[in-house]
């Protein structure tokens, strides 16, 4: 079946992408998240570090949506072109992963929050909470499958309506701020050494990957951009205005209330510190404000899940039956795929609360190896010269590509084993789509390297099912 003609979308759309893949519920837990790691000297040098590392990170976006225009899909077709089809995979697979995952997170959180005020929706996990979530999943199901263009216009309008109300509270915070409460919580309620202010950095470094994880979302739909330059403007300037937003949250809430008392916020906390400004009713508006933020969020992500898998198809290292598209020109075979796998997991919230938990943990953990294999292909290009032909931007590029490689490298150290065996927990049992793909092609499965990573990656989800099952390893 011929699919449709392609839809473009235009700059403010493909920013839109960008902006509404970073901004979701994240940012509305910040001054809690902060409040129990860091004073704001820390946090000021946590954002240095983040938005420094991350900025490197959408450099290499930018100069790769450039340098290799061929490429569309970029997060999962880099890593290809740059190691091979298993290590591509990997990279599709784990992306596709976070972003289902983060979905499932993204409706408990909605029901949560409504949970404050309607005591039946609980903690999210109620049946009522996940029958409601199932309509409002199935729901922006078959909107998405009436077209993409249409879906990415509804995006935008979300985005443009949640980031109003992030912008309202900066403003209550910044009427409302007291430099005195500031000044006390500025060095985080400890001696300002060394070790202290390195050990409450590190506290926040995941905290700071979260929230900024969304980055690439111009990147990934550049097949659908009407100027391939917009992709790495999209993504520099979504970055900067997000980065710009979340330092402001931050900081301006240690001028509201004491370290401690923002460490104990329930989330969102932004809520806590807007009800200690303005009473009872700041609760109300940051809680309107996150189900937008986070409704917004999700459709961004079950937009990008769909694409990777789709472009990982196109490209033969997904199973054919991902890459068709119906009449409207929407990949829906991985759309529906994404969301039964949403749906399984938001049932299995029902039965095992520890399941939600895992969701939250596979998030965080399983963007962590794309995000490197991306940084890793850019320094590659940068370190062989190749696609410059003696361009003077190279030694630029280099440093930054470099930048990003130790960052991404830094964020998986930092993550620790845990994080790893995590991911292993899903790279090893899901290679079996890739096995399913290279069987439809009559290629050989793994090269001698790729078969040592899958021999990893499997002994990886082993000890972690193992881990799981036993409780040496929690949740």
């Amino acid at each position: 079946m011929a699919s449709a003609p392609q839809q473009k979308f235009s700059l403010w759309t493909m920013m839109a992408m960008c902006v509404g893949s970073m901004v979701g519920a994240g940012i509305f837990s910040l001054p809690q998240a902060f409040g129990r790691a860091t004073g704001p000297f820390g946090a000021l040098i946590a954002w240095t570090i983040a938005g420094v590392g991350m900025l490197m990170l959408a450099f290499v976006f930018q100069s790769l949506s450039e340098r290799r225009p061929d490429l569309d899909a970029g997060i999962y077709a880099y890593a290809k072109a740059g190691f091979g089809n298993y290590l591509g995979f990997l990279s599709a697979l784990g992306y596709w992963s976070a972003a289902l995952l983060g979905n499932v997170s993204y409706f408990v959180l909605i029901k949560s929050t409504l949970g404050l005020f309607f005591p039946v929706f609980g903690d999210g996990n109620t049946v009522l909470a996940v029958a409601t979530s199932s309509i409002l999943l199935w729901s922006m199901h078959f909107v998405i499958l009436r077209g993409i263009r249409e879906a990415a216009v509804i995006n935008t309008i979300v985005t443009f309506a949640k980031i109003i109300p992030i912008l309202l509270f900066i403003v209550f915070v910044i009427v409302g701020f007291n430099a005195g409460i500031f000044a006390e919580n500025f060095w985080g309620g400890a001696d300002p050494t060394f070790s202290d202010v390195a050990s409450q950095v590190r506290a926040t470094m995941l905290v700071t990957v979260f929230v900024f994880v969304g980055i690439e979302g111009a990147s990934v739909y550049s097949r659908y951009a009407r100027n391939r330059a917009d992709v790495g403007i999209a993504t520099i300037v979504g970055f900067l205005g997000v980065l710009a937003l979340m330092v402001m949250i931050t900081l301006l809430s240690y001028g509201v209330m004491p370290r401690a008392d923002l460490a104990g916020l329930r989330n969102p906390s932004m809520a806590g510190v807007l009800e200690a400004l303005v009473g009872p009713w700041g609760t109300l508006f940051v809680s309107a404000g996150l189900i937008i933020s986070v409704a917004g969020a999700y459709l961004s992500w079950v937009l990008l899940a769909a694409e990777i898998l789709y472009s990982a198809s196109k490209y033969d290292t997904m199973p054919r039956f991902l890459s068709y598209e119906n009449r409207n020109g929407v990949p829906s075979n991985a759309l529906w795929l994404t969301n039964i796998v949403v749906q399984v997991f938001l049932i299995l919230t029902l039965f095992a609360q520890y399941a939600f938990t895992l969701a939250l943990e596979l998030t965080s953990s399983m963007i962590l190896v794309p995000y490197l294999l991306v940084a890793a292909y850019g320094f590659k290009l940068a370190w062989t010269g190749e696609t410059y032909d003696r361009d003077p931007a190279h030694r630029g590029e280099f440093t930054r590509a470099a930048i990003a490689l130790l960052y991404t490298a830094g964020l998986i150290y930092a993550a620790g084993a845990k994080h790893l065996l995590l991911s292993a927990a899903i790279y090893g049992p899901g290679t079996v789509l890739y096995f399913m793909a290279r069987r439809e092609q009559n290629k050989m499965i793994f090269t001698p390297r790729e078969m040592v990573i899958f021999a990893v990656a499997a002994i990886g989800a082993v000890v972690a099912i193992f881990g799981i099952a036993t409780g040496r390893i929690s949740i």
